[in-house]
């Protein structure tokens, strides 16, 4: 008996989940790094964050052991109820809460069914701690209809306040019926390895790049697992793309997908970002995807070498990662 308790601690430690918040602030980096900082607890190590100002949204990449980043998660979000107010918010990127989404990955030793039950914890936290009514999505989603994220952000903060009252069918899934008042509800998922791939295209006509997006977006027919919209970021037409499958869709097909719908709108692809982390996996050396990143480095942007050597938190060392 001694043996089987002492291999269950030791499964236990080997098992590492990621959690990757994403928060309704993408201007102001004391506001930022304040979220950031209320995660730091034992056994969580801060492997990204990074913030987007025409979006006015950060997303933070965290991993360890299970119940502490439970326990991270849950006081990011209680930090971002407290600093963010959506009702003077407003950015390019859809949002429905100031704790948008907190989806959980499994890294090692754990499978996606046990992030559904730790996604299921952090809702019943998030409502009974903050007040805060989730939504479960992907993996997590409790009807088939809430298991895409866009349709659970449809209308975004005004409007799902608004349907919350008049409609049964968009109540919350914990807690509610109506939202928070400034900050409104909060996505929470199980998921695998989403990369977040963005193309900016040699044009500043922000209508080819929707018209491209609809293409590729799979809820429109196109690639599997893609999700796209099409944005203008600094006077350039911008593909803003989540590929939630890159095992049946690689990105080098996404990247030729688009090169060739850009040709018929006489464009073409120039630069592309990654925004997060990316999976050894994912990476596809020789790419044209991957040579046309602006900047890339593996150090800092491949999961697997920032797990062995993560960030500081804020307030110890030099955070800035923006």
């Amino acid at each position: 008996m001694p043996n089987e308790i002492g291999a269950a601690k030791e499964d236990m430690k080997d098992q590492v989940v990621e959690c990757v918040p994403n928060f309704s602030e993408g201007r102001d980096a004391r506001r930022v790094e304040s979220i950031i900082a209320a995660m730091h607890i034992e056994g969580v190590r801060l492997l990204d964050w990074s913030m987007d100002a025409d979006h006015n949204r950060s997303i933070v990449t965290i991993a360890g052991e299970p119940t502490a980043v439970l326990e991270s998660a849950l006081r990011g979000v209680g930090k971002a109820v407290e600093l963010i107010d959506l009702t003077g918010q407003e950015g390019l990127h859809p949002r429905i809460g100031a704790a948008d989404v907190v989806p959980f990955v499994p890294v090692t030793g754990i499978k996606l069914e046990q992030c559904v039950m730790l996604a299921r914890q952090a809702g019943l936290e998030i409502w009974r701690r903050y007040g805060v009514p989730v939504y479960f999505y992907e993996a997590a989603a409790s009807r088939p209809d809430r298991a895409n994220l866009d349709d659970v952000r449809r209308g975004q903060f005004e409007g799902l306040r608004d349907a919350v009252r008049k409609e049964a069918a968009r109540r919350p899934d914990l807690g509610g019926p109506g939202l928070h008042p400034t900050a409104g509800a909060c996505a929470v998922g199980a998921r695998k390895f989403l990369v977040t791939y963005c193309l900016y295209l040699d044009s500043n006509d922000v209508g080819v790049a929707r018209a491209i997006a609809r293409e590729v977006r799979a809820s429109f027919g196109g690639l599997h697992g893609v999700k796209a919209m099409g944005l203008l970021v600094h006077g350039r037409a911008q593909l803003s793309m989540n590929i939630t499958d890159f095992k049946a869709t690689p990105i080098s097909q996404v990247y030729s997908t688009v090169s060739r719908l850009a040709a018929k709108h006489k464009t073409a692809p120039v630069e592309g970002e990654v925004t997060g982390l990316i999976p050894e996996a994912a990476c596809e050396r020789e790419s044209e995807w991957m040579r046309q990143l602006g900047e890339f480095d593996d150090q800092t942007k491949v999961l697997e070498r920032r797990l062995d050597s993560p960030l500081a938190w804020p307030g110890q060392g030099n955070s800035t990662n923006t």
